[in-house]
């Protein structure tokens, strides 16, 4: 499946994009997704079944879930300085990549501002954690990003205003046009990104471009998961005092003791914290 608005999908059928729905209220279709259909009529047709994936990206409140991407390779969690960086932003798109198996990359774009410097240094602390930090610029430079993405199902995700629109035209130069046209089968607005689309990169491999985002809620994850999604807590399981330790209070806590020897990033623990009391809280009504 290759884009979606509301229960309107295009599905790539192999000999042509098909537009398809899905029978009655069912939805749950993710851009990424492997789906059979049947044709209803010319270049029309209706969704039979979601095959099983292998990963899916979504977020969620206490309304509903999003969905974002299924079956990808990794995803780039694309960030820039301008405008305002917000780490709990990148800190929650992680947690949820980490919670669904799929291998992050943070890049960092707009690489030709004077402000993006201060912070590559603040996310250098990332890199020591496992993850893989690309500098690039949308408007002079993306040879590393292009390298990474070959060959490879990509979803690419971010605040609104970090430049992945203009990121994706860089990479596939068509990418405006197919955007269009996408949005006129779909109604929904031309050169708008409402929902996940997915193209097909020039080296080989695809890239899915996916709404900006103003926040991205985990109302999804279980203590357990939460715990796991932070490596350097995880890295940490079974030194604390006690075993059923949730790093919060408790003496003789390992990851408390990290974070005040600066061990730990304090806006992640602050992060984490904040999860879980969101959770704690939520189990309780």
């Amino acid at each position: 499946m290759v884009a979606a608005h509301g229960r309107q999908f295009l599905v790539d059928g192999g000999e042509g994009v098909i537009e398809c729905v899905t029978r009655g209220k069912k939805g749950g279709v993710a851009c990424g997704d492997r789906v059979t259909f049947a044709m209803t009529s010319a270049g029309h047709g209706v969704i039979e079944n979601i095959e099983p994936r292998r990963n899916l990206l979504y977020r969620s409140d206490e309304f509903r879930s999003k969905l974002i991407a299924a079956n990808v390779d990794q995803a780039g969690i694309v960030v820039a300085a301008v405008p305002a960086f917000h780490e709990e932003l990148l800190i929650r798109c992680l947690v949820a990549c980490e919670v669904a198996g799929i291998p992050a990359l943070i890049v960092l774009n707009k690489a030709d501002l004077p402000e993006t410097q201060a912070l590559e240094r603040r996310l250098a602390p990332y890199a020591e954690l496992g993850y893989t930090l690309l500098r690039v610029s949308a408007r002079e430079d993306v040879a590393a990003l292009e390298e990474r993405l070959a060959g490879h199902v990509s979803v690419l995700a971010g605040a609104s205003g970090v430049g992945k629109s203009t990121l994706l035209n860089r990479l596939i130069p068509d990418a405006c046009a197919a955007t269009a046209e996408i949005s006129f089968a779909l109604d929904a607005g031309k050169h708008t990104t409402t929902q996940a689309r997915m193209f097909h990169l020039p080296g080989g491999g695809a890239l899915i471009d996916s709404p900006g985002m103003q926040e991205f809620g985990l109302k999804h994850l279980n203590q357990d998961e939460l715990m796991a999604a932070f490596p350097e807590i995880h890295s940490r399981r079974g030194l604390c005092r006690f075993y059923n330790c949730r790093h919060v209070k408790e003496p003789g806590c390992a990851v408390l003791e990290a974070a005040m020897d600066g061990g730990i990033l304090v806006n992640r623990l602050r992060v984490y914290h904040s999860l879980l009391a969101q959770m704690l809280t939520s189990r309780q009504l």
